[in-house]
């Protein structure tokens, strides 16, 4: 099976990470999937953002969770990266819905819920999902344990998977006991060992974040299930080197 490649945060090399410019460029670029990230603003409409706090990618500042979905579309999420996207606004999870549903695109849908445990994030996530029939071609991904656990109990329709950048003994196990079906790894974690134990337990293994043209190689030469990259439209130059 061919190693499917996921924008991460669409294709954030080029445009401003989790918006529509970096999306369509990814969908533009050839890539077999999108990656965002979500997080509940303080009247719990999911919106697209990987930080916490908006400073890093908006003219604005505070926490999502401080901050109503009205405030969070008057700020600027395209400046901080170039001119050419002044005025780019937050995406709220329902738009890109919206707009991916008609597309040959796999959604990766991180919850950004290891730091902030957003109550239900989980449930609304799932529902708007569910509302727009994408369940089968989502994957739903977290760092935080108790959120696979909580997945895992309210669907068996989605793909689940663990997220882990830190070594740790006996993890495909461990992430299958949670109820994942699949893990997604920090690219140096990646050996040959992980991917035989991760057969073993029936997990789709895919690796982040792959950027650099020789990790882009050893990940089609292990047969990761997926990686993702910033740079789709690289990616998918080497990964004709194994077709």
């Amino acid at each position: 099976m061919q190693t499917k490649i996921i924008a991460h945060r669409g294709a954030s090399k080029y445009a401003p990470e989790n918006t529509m410019p970096a999306f369509e460029l990814a969908l533009e670029l050839g890539a077999d999937g999108i990656e965002t990230d979500v997080q509940l603003t303080k009247d719990k409409i999911p919106v697209l953002i990987h930080d916490e706090n908006v400073k890093r990618t908006s003219d604005g500042k505070g926490y999502v969770k401080d901050l109503t979905y009205q405030q969070l579309i008057n700020l600027d999420m395209g400046s901080w990266f170039s001119t050419k996207f002044i005025g780019t606004k937050i995406v709220s999870l329902e738009n890109f819905l919206q707009w991916v549903q008609d597309k040959p695109l796999h959604l990766n849908i991180e919850l950004k819920n290891n730091k902030i445990d957003y109550k239900d994030l989980e449930k609304i996530v799932l529902e708007l999902l569910t509302n727009y029939q994408l369940l089968n071609r989502t994957t739903l991904s977290t760092f935080n344990p108790k959120s696979v656990k909580r997945l895992h109990e309210l669907t068996s329709k989605v793909d689940i998977a663990f997220l882990n950048s830190k070594r740790m003994k006996y993890f495909t196990k461990y992430a299958n006991n949670l109820g994942a079906s699949s893990i997604h790894i920090k690219y140096r974690l990646l050996n040959s060992r992980l991917m035989e134990k991760s057969k073993q337990h029936h997990l789709n293994v895919r690796v982040y974040t792959v950027n650099k043209p020789s990790h882009l190689i050893r990940c089609f030469n292990q047969e990761c299930d997926a990686i993702f990259t910033d740079v789709p439209d690289i990616a998918k130059d080497y990964r004709r080197l194994f077709t």
